[in-house]
């Protein structure tokens, strides 16, 4: 397999090409790959429906059965369960942090110890968000500490 990677600073975004003999299981589970690092979010806020970058959530969160997705300003509601939107940004470094959230990990500024084996998670925006024991397990294990 060759892999090239050409710049144009002339192109409005990245666009990436297969070429390939015939379209196998591999070429297929490559295809998956990419196609999940380009998953886009939907939320509806004042109306209106909004497309969402998973980069730019830092969390979601359930209150009342439904579900909101939270960036650093705004608040969205989103049609998602909170499995779907964990399934769908796995990829993108969201982990479960409690029954009722899922956390973009890559958006936390800071994990602290809390009471009872929970964690406590600041966010990039300086919110806080309490991990339960349950999933303080995970956390602890990608980050390779005790």
């Amino acid at each position: 397999m060759q892999i090239k990677l050409i710049t144009d600073c002339d192109i409005p975004e990245v666009e990436i090409t297969v070429r390939c003999r015939e379209a196998d299981a591999e070429i297929a589970s490559l295809m998956a790959m990419l196609r999940m690092q380009d998953r886009k979010l939907t939320g509806e806020k004042d109306g209106a429906l909004h497309i969402l970058n998973p980069r730019d959530i830092l969390y979601a969160d359930t209150v009342d059965n439904k579900v909101f997705l939270y960036a650093a300003k705004d608040v969205y509601e989103t049609p998602l369960k909170l499995y779907e939107i964990e399934e769908r940004l796995r990829a993108h470094s969201f982990v479960r942090a409690s029954k009722s959230q899922v956390v973009n990990f890559n958006r936390v500024e800071s994990v602290r110890p809390d009471f009872n084996g929970r964690l406590s998670l600041t966010m990039q925006n300086g919110e806080k968000l309490l991990v339960s024991r349950q999933y303080a397990i995970q956390i602890k294990k990608m980050l390779e500490v005790n």
